[in-house]
């Protein structure tokens, strides 16, 4: 299926949110970016790509999102990039990093606030992938190699830490329904089923962008 979407996913940890995502690009023929994001805000920024891997997703207090939200950049990146702290350096490549992949076309994008980032974006579809917990440890000890006992625990923290990154950066709820265009479970579809949904669901909203 073609499609002239960028779809982004937001995902519950277990849930297999990154794999669908996968899936899907393949199926619609895109780019998929997940840590391949992190290769592009490093290579834009000119900021060592490990730096990216160590603060990927995760929470911070050092920094104001409106402060953020106001500042654009002009002229050389790097300069740019170089006053200012560490976090608000790292959040505001992605961010940049996030526009610019979208603004060359279609494709699939896996969490990092790239929901909140294209929120104004017409051709941008936000999705998120939950689960059951059952279905969640399932799949944590069988794809992510943790220990059955300590799973759920795992999952927990997991999810939490995706909430505050996004809840501070986007100045949004994660996983609230109201910010995503399609929530999707597959503790009750599967991986497979969950990207036959997404497909449908784009087909639907195209054929209905065209009434």
């Amino acid at each position: 299926m073609a499609t002239n979407y960028v779809i982004t996913i937001g995902r519950q940890f277990g849930s297999g949110g990154r794999y669908v995502g996968r899936l899907l690009a393949e199926k619609l023929g895109v780019p998929f970016y997940d840590k391949e994001l992190l290769s592009e805000a490093s290579k834009q920024s000119g900021i060592c790509e490990e730096i990216f891997e160590d603060h990927d997703e995760k929470p911070t207090r050092s920094l104001l999102f409106s402060l953020v939200t106001g500042m654009q950049t002009h002229g050389d990146a790097s300069s740019f990039y170089m006053d200012m702290p560490l976090n608000h350096k790292i959040f505001m490549a992605q961010f940049d990093a996030i526009r610019k992949i979208a603004g060359d076309g279609p494709c699939v994008i896996v969490g990092r606030c790239a929901d909140y980032v294209l929120r104004e974006d017409p051709n941008a579809v936000s999705v998120f992938i939950k689960a059951d917990m059952k279905s969640k440890i399932e799949r944590a000890v069988k794809y992510y190699g943790v220990e059955e006992g300590k799973a759920e625990d795992r999952i927990r923290k997991a999810d939490k830490q995706r909430a505050s990154y996004y809840n501070y950066y986007a100045t949004a709820t994660w996983g609230d329904v109201n910010n995503y265009d399609l929530i999707v479970d597959t503790g009750m579809l599967g991986v497979e089923g969950a990207v036959d949904l997404i497909v449908k669901f784009l087909e639907l909203h195209t054929a209905h962008a065209h009434q």
